[in-house]
Order: C-alpha cells, then structure tokens, then sequence
C-alpha cells in the first residue's frame, strides 16, 4: 500500500527514483512508524499521512541540492537528512540532533537502509565542528532564520548555503536578517496532495 501511494505521488512530480530507492523510503516510513510507539519522533501517526507530510515534503528539496556536503542541523529522526541521502546516494549528509534517542533511531535507520552516506551525530549544533568543508546547512522547521545563521555560521565557509524549508514565505524573519548574510533565492515548493504552503529560502554569506 506505502509503494503504491509513494509511486503515485512521485508520478506528479520530475523526481525519479530506483526501485531500490523508493523500497529504502517505505522502509524508512515503516521504521518510523514502528519507533515512533516507543520514542515519540514525529506527531504524525499515520504511516500514509507520513509519507506525504514527510517523505514527499523532503524529497522536493533534491532537485535544489548541488553540492556534495550538508548538515541537516535538528534532524530530528531524519527529516529531511534521510530523505535526501536515499534520493541523492552520491551526496554526504551529517544529521545532526541533540537529543540521543533520535540519534539511536538514525543509527539504526542507516543500518537497516545500507545508508554509507549519513552520518548522524549527537550534539549541539554551537558544540559541533565539520570535519570538512560543508556545502551547506540544512534546516526543517528547526529555528527562525536568525537562529539558524547565528548557530550555524561556522559551519560553511563564505562559499557555503544556509537552505531552510518553511511553509509559508517568512518575511518579517528575512527582513531582520544577521549582517554578513543575504536572502539569495525562494523556491516554491509543490507537494504533491499536501494541503499547505512550502518555500525553500536560501541565503548565502556576503
């Protein structure tokens, strides 16, 4: 039932996905769902609704990612990190989450999935340090976009992209942007059968 929806939604969209791929997403879904009873991770309960509001939510960011690279900061179990590790296998993903009992869900996600492209990290994001240079920082519903600058910043060199996924477009928050930092681009996002605005807002450093 989870292929056939995911199948169909991805059908309404220019994203395209093996079939190993869109097993790996059913699987995270299932995973999801089946931690979810013990360790609290996601408000959404249902298992179809998920794969809508979380598994399509994230992967239309794909597309958008050039580098090779990214720090999801607040992943939380894996939004939108192991998403776009399974759509983008060749990219780098470091997820990063304070909280312990999401790192063990990450943990175990990439062990079941095969995931040799995630990285997932238990810390504060003031606390951490790349081993390598990041592309980028990524961010769901983790912060506003002064906090994600302002915690962030270390993280990417002046080459490097802070890309936020919003619902609606946030004005009042890039009005008061931190200095050092520009609004470079907003990507209207459509997901397919969710009922609600999503922009992805990309700033860079000047």
């Amino acid at each position: 039932m989870l292929h056939q929806q995911l199948s169909s939604l991805l059908a309404q969209t220019d994203i395209a996905l093996t079939e190993l791929q869109q097993q790996q997403l059913v699987q995270y879904v299932e995973l999801l769902d089946k931690w979810n009873k013990a360790y609290n991770l996601t408000s959404v309960r249902n298992p179809s609704e998920m794969v809508v509001k979380h598994i399509m939510d994230s992967l239309m960011v794909a597309p958008h990612l050039a580098g090779k690279q990214y720090i999801d900061v607040g992943t939380g179990p894996g939004l939108p990190g192991i998403v776009l590790a399974i759509a983008l296998p060749d990219t780098q993903f470091v997820l990063l989450d304070s909280l312990g009992k999401r790192v063990r869900f990450l943990m175990q996600v990439k062990h079941a999935l095969g995931l040799d492209n995630v990285t997932p990290v238990q810390s504060r994001v003031e606390d951490y340090q790349p081993s390598v240079k990041l592309d980028g920082v990524l961010s769901r519903a983790f912060a506003s976009l002064q906090d994600m600058v302002q915690w962030c910043e270390h993280l990417i060199d002046n080459s490097g992209r802070f890309i936020a996924l919003k619902g609606q477009f946030p004005e009042q928050e890039l009005e008061s942007l931190p200095t050092g930092v520009h609004f470079e681009q907003k990507i209207s996002l459509e997901v397919p059968e969710l009922d609600a605005e999503r922009h992805l807002i990309i700033l860079s450093k000047d």
